[in-house]
């Protein structure tokens, strides 16, 4: 598996781009994705704050990932057409029953697959060593473009959960 993103975003966006990530409770099916790569591609092109076209960028990483990214150095984005971000993952959410809000699933890299862990059994999986501070973790709390390339995959033990591992070792 490669975990190189840069080659999936918009290299004319600001670093300070900001980025929402949105994770999916299962993986896309290959036919989901493709009707969605419209959805996406739709909204960016008529995005708009207070009237004004907004650089956006959308895209579905590794299945299960939907990124969509604003370049702010022109226009800002506003409450409402933020709102109006929402409301397309939403309508995605439903269209295909995947849930895409909930902040209680955990994504890391184990054997070269994602796999999804609920919050609640974190503690267990670190106790029986199944992931470790080392393990890979997707960080869906960064917020710009530098954070996406540089923050978003990385040892669990260097992201907000550096604080579960303290109790046990490695």
């Amino acid at each position: 598996m490669t975990l190189n993103i840069q080659q999936h975003l918009p290299q004319d966006f600001n670093p300070d781009s900001k980025v929402w990530v949105y994770q999916a409770s299962r993986l896309f099916f290959i036919i989901e994705a493709l009707e969605m790569e419209d959805m996406l591609k739709e909204f960016t092109d008529n995005w708009h704050s207070h009237g004004t076209p907004v650089k956006g960028f959308a895209t579905l990483i590794f299945g299960r990932f939907i990124i969509l990214m604003a370049d702010e150095s022109a226009t800002g984005v506003s409450g409402c057409s933020t709102d109006s971000s929402v409301r397309l993952i939403k309508s995605i959410e439903q269209k295909f029953d995947n849930h895409l809000f909930d902040r209680q699933l955990l994504a890391f890299i184990l054997k070269d697959k994602i796999e999804m862990l609920p919050l609640s059994q974190l503690t267990y999986a670190i106790e029986n060593k199944f992931v470790n501070s080392n393990t890979l973790y997707f960080n869906n709390t960064i917020t710009t473009k530098k954070q996406l390339e540089t923050e978003w995959i990385v040892a669990a033990g260097e992201s907000w959960l550096a604080k579960k591992f303290k109790i046990q070792p490695d």
